[in-house]
């Protein structure tokens, strides 16, 4: 977007808050990470301090690390959703319907729609949307529309955003980091962010059921075409035998990425539940696209990092991908 179409949505958005008594449902995607839950605990106090009635949700057992920021003590759990009226919808570090919790859709479809969103793939699915997918992360996104409506930020908001932006831009490592990243950290930096204290939280620190699902993650890396493509998986027994969920396996795509020479990292992994479905977690080094990889399966996500969800087992997901994964390096359309 241009500056002109920028402060545009900009204005819509604004438009489509106003009116104080609005009762407002803030939403980031299935299995909330750092930018996901972060943003949406950040915007739910933002709004809330500007006078809005609105409430984030998620589900309360999922959250990992970043489950420990001020603010997750007020998330209304997808559970209770039914019960509650709402009057507008705002989607937080979601590409599309389908990547918002089920319990939501039918919010998400019926009410206006908001969306703030840095994924390269995004369908531009709302009503009104704040797009730009070459922020470093929805975090910043949802500081700088702070910025423009001058909602005042506090300690709590300042510290949901931190999480949100350090967790998707690799601690300001990744190409998305860009001079308004680093700006909008700096801004934050004043409101008192306690960055040594979330950085052990963050990346410093495990739980038996987190080191277990690494070690078993570990065991099963597999390295091929000269080191170039690496792959770890987790079945759905690694998990019920840990009694671990996703977010305790966040970062275990770390493993084949830490690969000397790794150009395309592969998370293959079955959640506990009744789906014949394998997912993928994909990592990338220029020049290759993870959204190609993960777009020839439904997925989406960004040119570094993507996820899909392949229809069938283990075996017949690890044969689709791997087949993807030389077509891409050969050049195949």
């Amino acid at each position: 977007m241009d500056k002109l179409e920028t402060r545009a949505r900009l204005a819509a958005a604004r438009d489509l808050l106003a009116g104080g008594s609005m009762r407002i449902l803030v939403s980031g995607h299935l299995s909330p990470d750092g930018d996901s839950l972060g943003s949406m605990i950040a915007l739910a106090r933002l709004l809330r301090a500007a006078g809005h009635d609105a409430v984030a949700t998620a589900d309360p057992h999922a959250l990992g690390k970043p489950g420990f920021l001020e603010g997750v003590e007020d998330l209304v759990p997808l559970r209770k959703l039914r019960s509650r009226r709402f009057d507008l919808f705002v989607s937080v570090d979601c590409a599309s319907l389908d990547r918002l919790p089920p319990e939501t859709r039918p919010f998400a479809e019926k009410l206006p729609l908001l969306v703030i969103d840095h994924h390269v793939t995004n369908t531009d699915f709302g009503t009104v949307s704040i797009i730009d997918p070459h922020a470093s992360s929805a975090g910043e996104l949802v500081w700088r529309f702070a910025k423009w409506m001058e909602w005042p930020l506090d300690h709590a908001a300042a510290e949901a955003l931190w999480v949100a932006i350090v967790t998707d831009s690799g601690r300001f490592a990744y190409d998305s980091t860009g001079p308004g990243t680093l700006r909008a950290a700096g801004d934050l930096l004043k409101h008192g962010v306690r960055t040594a204290f979330i950085n052990d939280i963050l990346y410093c620190s495990f739980n038996a059921k987190a080191t277990e699902l690494k070690r078993r993650a570990w065991r099963s890396l597999h390295i091929w075409k000269n080191r170039r493509v690496a792959e770890v998986t987790l079945l759905r027994d690694d998990f019920r035998e840990v009694r671990g969920t996703k977010a305790e396996a966040e970062d275990v795509i770390e493993i084949p990425r830490q690969v000397a020479r790794n150009e395309i990292a592969l998370f293959f992994y079955q959640i506990p539940d009744r789906t014949h479905e394998t997912r993928v977690s994909i990592r990338t080094r220029a020049p290759w696209d993870a959204t190609v990889l993960a777009g020839r399966f439904g997925g989406g996500g960004h040119v570094r990092a993507a996820g899909c969800t392949i229809k069938g087992g283990m075996a017949v997901a690890k044969r689709q991908m791997r087949r993807a994964v030389r077509g891409l390096l050969k050049g195949d359309k």
